[in-house]
């Protein structure tokens, strides 16, 4: 594997807010800007928020719309995916699934959507009590989700993102491939759980398996045999402090990085400097970038819907 294109995939802003890295992009302007800076240093898909994960609809749309419109009028064949919207109780997600989707078509009806989220499976998310307990909320999406937002996949023609929080996650998505009922371009981004955990509020309170060289070939002995691209993504630390990182590198796998799951208490870096990190490791493995085309063949993306463009 060691000339096979690596496809480095950032994610830019989620959850974080400017106390956790004041270089967070959040206003559309600065997404725009950001987004832009991170496909001419070599990234090729970028997975974004809005300013406000709680906007679903058509005003949660806009407010995708309005960062993106000015980067898919420069890069026509940009790839890129927004979130689910998500109206939170402690970060529970709380609204029919079909609510978290809600501002999906009115996306795809104006601009190239080639990807979008599913997240198969069930898990708790949290961080330590005061008594350092843990304490946060359980993230559940059920199989009647999972199905539906499949389904939803193939109408709109966009590839599903799969974040991997789990192995239970992986055995669901596994149990799609062995029907023959993925859709087209689904692939799998292998979540790890870092020292802070998803919020980092603090240490030890985390969720899946941790970044280890064990941990990653667990994975991949389930992934075995499956035709399913993966890469790999540390939440709540840093990827390229960890043995997961090279070995992707070296086992064929692609690289999920980005201000939205990076964390280190000892520094703040950007997008660009993280991409840059990457860059540096594919290099010293001796993996080329991939292309925007190269990565559309890749993940094997679906044609998207022919939108109807404003005026």
């Amino acid at each position: 594997m060691a000339m096979a294109p690596i496809i480095i995939e950032v994610a830019i802003n989620g959850g974080v807010t400017p106390d956790r890295n004041p270089h967070v992009p959040l206003k559309a302007a600065d997404i725009t800007a950001d987004c832009l800076r991170c496909y001419d240093a070599g990234a090729t898909v970028i997975h974004a928020h809005n300013h406000d994960i709680r906007l679903n609809h058509q005003a949660g749309a806009e407010a995708y719309l309005e960062a993106w419109r000015p980067i898919l009028a420069q890069r026509p064949d940009a790839i890129w995916y927004p979130t689910l919207s998500v109206n939170q109780s402690d970060g529970a997600n709380l609204e029919p699934v079909q609510d978290r989707f809600s501002h999906y078509p009115y996306i795809a009806a104006e601009l190239p959507m080639p990807i979008g989220v599913v997240d198969p499976g069930c898990t708790n998310l949290g961080y330590p009590g005061p008594d350092g307990l843990p304490r946060g909320f359980s993230y559940v999406n059920s199989y009647a989700d999972i199905a539906w937002a499949f389904a939803l996949a193939e109408k709109l023609c966009f590839a599903p993102s799969l974040a991997i929080y789990e192995p239970g996650f992986l055995q669901t998505v596994l149990t799609w491939y062995r029907a023959g009922r993925l859709p087209k371009g689904t692939h799998a981004k292998l979540y790890f759980g870092g020292e802070w955990g998803l919020t980092a509020r603090g240490r030890g309170v985390t969720f899946g398996l941790p970044p280890t060289r064990n941990a990653l070939l667990a994975y991949l002995d389930m992934l075995e045999g499956t035709t399913i691209p993966w890469s790999v993504s540390v939440w709540g630390g840093d990827l390229m402090q960890t043995p997961v990182a090279r070995m992707a590198v070296e086992m064929g796998g692609h690289l999920h990085v980005g201000i939205e799951e990076h964390y280190d208490p000892q520094r703040t870096p950007t997008n660009l400097e993280l991409i840059e990190e990457a860059k540096a490791l594919c290099a010293a493995v001796g993996r080329p970038l991939a292309t925007t085309a190269e990565t559309r063949q890749i993940l094997n993306l679906p044609e998207p819907l022919t939108p109807v463009r404003r005026a």
